[in-house]
């Protein structure tokens, strides 16, 4: 019998097809150095755009591959389009960010790619030492991606820092695993939930410690209270366009991570686990929301404020039930454009930098209307106000909460979130209605933005709008993958 078939490979035509792509465009920048960084550009983006097209394709087929631990179901294939089209946007909104300081490496885009493979691995994977593989390709491409400005002792020191600690978390979760195996004696997901309904499997310390140990190191990657201490710092010191794709990307694959594994693989309706998972929640969006309060870095406020959004999410998973999964799945789709589109205003250079303060923001609409109109739809659908994607994601979210009675969570959320219109509407404010004032020797810039930054949010922000008025498409996608994992 053949070790590896056809059939195998079926649902993983979407990662090969980027393997490919990232194969061109290394062999493009290795033997054709002076050639336009445009056009590794955009070999990237129609290699994202091919495989998004064999995503789509996927659909409903129900392939399986490798003896059923690569599946390509509902809800891997909704996951794997959102990591492509913000990997579409995060290009978009490269080219002219690496031109302006000086990152001419062709290998930016390679990583780029692989980084969203190792993500697309671990969405569609049932085994859990081929998710840690696929976080591990995940993360030492982010790794490299956060510190690419060599020279940039910022960088360098936020790699640093995000290597360390993701190391210190993978460390978490291989003893995790290691002990679910020893408990069960399987590392496939299926097989470990039929192991742990067994009366008095979850008694068992092994099992107790591993699924502990396995939420630590999820915590880690998608930023929740106690395990946050990396972001700002991280987020901050990467360039840019890097952070976009980090918040947005990487964070909706944690969570999708996080409810392949835990929410809808390992069974968790002990009341000790809903305790912990409502206080990592009421935690993570107060600390966020206060913390971003504090901050003069846009770019700091918006870091803090996406371990915020993780707390949202986190509501969703306190509850548990196919409607707050679903919630999950189209919060983490609404918040990744919106988080990109906002991080992806900062990449755009302003009397000859790239905005950092709320300082730096004073007088944007004059000088820049269409980017402040823009800036604006991203904190607004942030806030979570109507006709936005951020507002349908709140509403589903809570009102899951609701139907299953956590009315006090509920509370807490909306408190944390009518808290975050400060620090939001405040960048708006200084868009609107503060004077810039023009640096000495500046260059008054009010020519047109770089056409692929525009493109990309331009198309962020009509997203968040979409989303706003017509959400019922994706909430019926996210209905759906959800009932294809139980």
């Amino acid at each position: 019998m053949a070790f590896v078939t056809t059939t195998d490979l079926i649902p993983l035509i979407p990662e090969l097809i980027l393997l490919g792509a990232a194969f061109v465009v290394l062999l493009l920048d290795l033997f054709a150095p002076g050639s336009q960084r445009t056009t590794l550009a955009v070999t990237t983006i129609v290699g994202f755009v091919i495989a998004l097209v064999a995503e789509i394709q996927l659909l409903d087929s129900g392939a399986t591959g490798f003896y059923g631990t690569i599946v390509a179901d509902g809800f891997s294939i909704l996951f794997e389009s959102l990591y492509l089209v913000i990997g579409i946007l995060t290009v978009l909104l490269s080219l002219h960010y690496l031109d302006d300081h000086g990152i001419g490496f062709g290998e930016y885009y390679v990583l780029l790619i692989t980084a969203v493979v190792g993500m697309m691995f671990m969405t569609s994977s049932l085994e859990l030492l081929v998710i840690f593989i696929g976080l591990e390709i995940m993360s030492i491409s982010s790794y490299i991606l956060v510190g690419i400005r060599r020279r940039v002792p910022e960088s360098n020191e936020a790699a640093l820092k995000y290597l360390l600690l993701g190391a210190f978390s993978t460390g978490f979760l291989l003893y995790g695993i290691s002990l679910l195996y020893g408990a069960t004696g399987s590392i496939r997901i299926p097989e470990i939930v039929v192991a742990l309904q067994e009366p008095g499997a979850l008694n068992n310390p092994l099992a107790i410690i591993g699924v502990a140990l396995i939420i630590i190191a999820m915590g880690f990657k998608v930023a929740v209270v106690p395990f946050h201490m990396w972001t700002p710092d991280v987020y901050s010191g990467a360039p840019t366009p890097v952070t976009a794709f980090l918040s947005a990307a990487a964070k909706a694959a944690g969570f999708a991570m996080f409810v392949r594994v835990l929410l809808t693989g390992i069974p968790l309706e002990a009341e000790l686990w809903k305790d912990l998972f409502w206080a990592i929640a009421v935690l993570t969006m107060t600390v966020g929301n206060v913390m971003a309060l504090m901050q003069n870095s846009v770019k700091r406020m918006l870091a803090y404020s996406s371990v915020a959004h993780a707390g949202y999410i986190m509501v969703a998973v306190v509850v548990g039930t196919p409607a707050a999964l679903s919630s999950v799945i189209f919060y983490s789709c609404a918040y990744a454009v919106m988080g990109t589109g906002a991080f992806g205003i900062l990449t755009v250079r302003h009397f000859g930098k790239t905005p950092d303060s709320y300082d730096d923001l004073a007088g944007y609409a004059r000088y820049k209307p269409c980017l402040a109109f823009l800036m604006s739809v991203f904190m607004l659908s942030l806030i979570g106000l109507p006709l936005t994607g951020g507002f349908i994601g709140k509403l589903q979210i809570f009102q899951a909460a609701l139907e299953e009675g956590w009315v006090w969570l509920t509370v807490i959320g909306l408190l944390n979130s009518a808290l975050s219109v400060y620090y939001y509407l405040r960048v708006v404010v200084c868009l609107y209605m503060r004077e810039g004032s023009v640096p000495d020797g500046a260059v008054l810039e009010v020519a047109e933005s770089p056409g692929f930054a525009l493109t990309g949010l331009v198309g962020a922000a009509s997203v968040v709008v979409y989303l706003g008025v017509f959400p019922q498409t994706l909430l019926e996608l996210a209905a759906s993958s959800v009932s294809t994992l139980f």
